[in-house]
């Protein structure tokens, strides 16, 4: 089935993080007292890189919609779909289990299976992949309350694997548990630029005092803090010379193992 799968799926996957050649490692001297920053996705992890979509502006690109626990909506050849078998801890979705996901509006989207067609709902509420094109029945609206993610079709009912056969389709217009499902994305996310570094946290004071502590020279063991007024901080923030005006301060106390 993978075979057949792989054989019709249109488009080419590219890659990204091909093992590059690496630098020749510089000695640094290591910061016993410098903070750990990254924070692992535990939850991705076990997915094989697979992470937890929460909002429509990431439901682009390669999908999988996983209903229980570390199972995925699968593709047949008939244009059908099930339930796909489990997968262990660290593995993501199979070949038949990924699907391309399209905008569709502001709030609703497309998928389309590796046998390159639309799904769609049926009036009898079966899913099928079976369109060329999309059209009110192939679209899509995911709905996130309370940490739980279901997602609604064009008949106004919630997408659901039905338990006596594993197919799919939608029967409630309420979601719950059996709704309940978690949409996966395997693109790179977007980091948060906006992050403050460790040494900015805090008021301008404070700023200081980490700043003096990350470059004091390594022979002092007591901290020497400038004794000018902090206004000067400020203005220096508003015209955006902190960083120049943290230093100059520093040098003056000869804080800074960079200066002379």
């Amino acid at each position: 089935m993978a075979d057949e799968y792989a054989a019709v799926k249109r488009g080419k996957l590219i890659l990204k993080g091909i093992d590059k050649p690496k630098a020749k490692k510089r000695k640094h001297r290591k910061h016993k007292d410098k903070p750990e920053t990254s924070k692992v996705d535990e939850d991705c992890l076990l997915h094989g890189g697979w992470w937890q979509v929460g909002k429509i502006e990431d439901v682009t690109g390669s999908i999988s919609l996983e209903f229980g626990s570390n199972t995925y909506i699968s593709a047949l050849d008939n244009g059908l779909f099930t339930i796909g078998a489990p997968h262990g801890d660290g593995e993501g979705p199979s070949p038949e289990e990924i699907f391309t996901a399209f905008p569709a509006g502001e709030t609703k989207f497309a998928l389309k299976s590796g046998y390159g067609k639309y799904l769609g709902v049926s009036k009898d509420g079966v899913v099928v992949g079976r369109s060329d094109a999309v059209g009110p029945m192939e679209q899509w609206e995911p709905v996130w309350q309370d940490g739980k993610t279901a997602i609604l079709s064009a008949l106004n009912k919630f997408v659901m694997v039905n338990p006596e056969d594993d197919s799919v389709v939608v029967s409630s217009t309420a979601a719950g548990e059996a709704e309940f499902c978690r949409i996966r994305s395997n693109k790179t996310r977007e980091v948060n630029t906006n992050v403050l570094p460790a040494e900015e946290q805090g008021n301008l004071a404070e700023v200081e005092v980490n700043y003096v502590k990350k470059f004091q020279k390594f022979q002092d063991k007591k901290l020497k803090i400038n004794e000018g007024d902090v206004s000067e901080l400020k203005k220096a923030k508003v015209e955006g010379i902190l960083h120049e005006t943290l230093l100059d301060r520093r040098s003056k106390m000869k804080a800074d193992r960079y200066c002379k």
